[in-house]
């Protein structure tokens, strides 16, 4: 009876003592103050671009702003091992993606994410979580490349441009991103306006900003 006491005391604590090192990571930087959704301009603000080519460009540039915040580089990231915090720190404790970016074996992603945020040790949540595969990395890359990338159904799990759009705009898992829980920022503007973007980058000829203008976010 001791033994088995024991054995049930150390299964509760683990994931316990996981969450402790997630609310030690958080931002201490990161303050009521800055944590409200930033805007994103609607497609009929671009009416003024003629060129279709240009407007396209300029559309994906400012769902970039998406692509590019810490709630979606987090989990794209260069390596193995996710990062979190508005900052982009290393993930605490430094788990590994594992099998299908579930987590390594004794530790999947499921011990301390579970179906809902738990904000008070800053644990996000969500049903399924998991990293982005390794052909989706964007941490490190600009977004020219990020385009380049999430257009080739080789690299974006065999999906059109219809499909991509669905994905990224009605898909839940990318939706937490706006509703991040806990001090995080949410990624700007609101699902919907995202995927309105896209929509009309598509539209215009989904048309990549040009690779070599600008620089990726840190791989943290």
């Amino acid at each position: 009876m001791r033994r088995a006491m024991l054995l049930l005391s150390v299964t509760l604590a683990v994931p316990s003592l996981a969450m402790s090192r997630y609310a030690d990571a958080a931002d201490p930087t990161a303050t009521s103050a800055i944590k409200s959704h930033l805007p994103l301009r609607a497609p009929a603000e671009f009416a003024a671009i003629a060129d279709p080519r240009d407007r396209a460009i300029a559309l994906f540039e400012e769902a970039g702003k998406v692509i590019q915040s810490p709630r979606c580089i987090n989990c794209h990231p260069a390596s193995d091992t996710p990062t979190q915090t508005d900052a982009m720190r290393t993930h605490r404790p430094q788990v590994q993606r594992g099998v299908a970016g579930m987590g390594a074996p004794g530790m999947p992603c499921q011990t301390c994410h579970h179906d809902t945020n738990f904000d008070p040790a800053h644990v996000p949540g969500h049903a399924g979580w998991h990293l982005a595969p390794r052909s989706m990395a964007w941490a490190g890359r600009s977004l020219g490349e990020i385009c380049v990338q999430i257009k080739d159904p080789a690299r974006n799990g065999g999906r059109d441009l219809t499909t991509l759009v669905r994905h990224m705009s009605e898909d839940e898992l990318v939706g937490w991103a706006w509703s991040p829980g806990a001090d995080r920022t949410p990624a700007p503007g609101t699902q919907q306006q995202f995927g309105e973007l896209l929509k009309a980058w598509v539209q215009f000829g989904a048309t990549c900003p040009p690779v070599s203008s600008e620089k990726g976010v840190p791989r943290g």
